[in-house]
């Protein structure tokens, strides 16, 4: 049976978290011109947020672009994304118009992974089964820019995710103060050691938050982002900043931190 969870070599929810940095350029010349220099930074995984590509409703468009990163990236991970304005992105399609883009980007090969907004889905886990059967790996995703909301219902939630057949779940919080932080590692750490099976990413936004994306080797998170020219959400931390602090991490407690 296939392991989704390794993919190019790398064994995504193992070790270190993988550092992952988004394209957030809007034209197709940006685009590369950042992918190309994406390439000799530290990231393990390149994140492609098309709903700021000026040209996102023209589905032939976007797999063109899609084709030349996968090219240009070579072997690192490639994180597929449109992110919908209610999950804070900039895209405007449909809920037909997405899951028609992202079933042919599943359909093209040309991305490690595919995130799917979950609770933006009427039907998630047919969307789903239908983007695995096109081969897809599928990183289900929610994001609440407006709070924390309390473990019980993070929990749920993730628990939600993991149930409809997703490969890896995250979750993005905003919190009002330090405690809020702390509830989402905690939330992390119980679901990580209860499904072992499903790689997890969290994060909790803005400044309180910026504690979420340096640790999580302690926690069992999967991935953390780091921005390379521009952020895509609020708390990023600079690629070369970020990556730096993780390795001093890894190097140090490496062996303490949870497997």
């Amino acid at each position: 049976m296939k392991d989704n969870r390794r993919i190019r070599g790398i064994t995504i929810g193992e070790g270190r978290p993988l550092l992952c940095a988004p394209i957030v350029e809007d034209t197709k010349d940006g685009i590369l011109s950042e992918c190309r220099s994406l390439v000799n930074t530290t990231a393990d995984m390149i994140e492609w947020r098309s709903d700021l590509f000026e040209a996102v409703q023209d589905c032939g468009a976007v797999l063109e672009i899609l084709e030349r990163i996968r090219l240009i990236l070579g072997e690192k991970l490639l994180l597929f994304t449109c992110r919908s304005r209610l999950q804070g992105g900039n895209g405007a399609l449909t809920e037909e118009e997405n899951h028609a883009l992202l079933l042919a980007v599943a359909k093209s090969g040309h991305a490690d992974l595919i995130d799917m907004e979950f609770f933006a889905t009427k039907r998630p886990e047919k969307e789903i089964k239908l983007l695995h059967e096109a081969g897809a790996v599928i990183v289900a995703s929610h994001h609440d820019f407006q709070e924390t909301p309390p473990e019980s219902a993070m929990t749920h939630l993730l628990e939600q995710m993991a149930l409809s057949g997703a490969d890896i779940v995250k979750l993005a919080v905003m919190p009002q103060n330090m405690e809020d932080v702390l509830k989402l590692l905690a939330v992390t750490d119980r679901f990580r050691k209860e499904h072992q099976e499903t790689p997890i990413i969290t994060m909790s936004m803005g400044r309180f938050g910026m504690l979420s994306r340096i640790c999580g080797e302690f926690f069992g998170i999967a991935v953390t982002f780091g921005y390379h020219r521009r952020a895509s959400a609020p708390g990023q931390i600079g690629l070369t900043e970020l990556s730096q602090m993780l390795s001093k991490i890894h190097e140090e407690y490496g062996e303490e931190a949870p497997s």
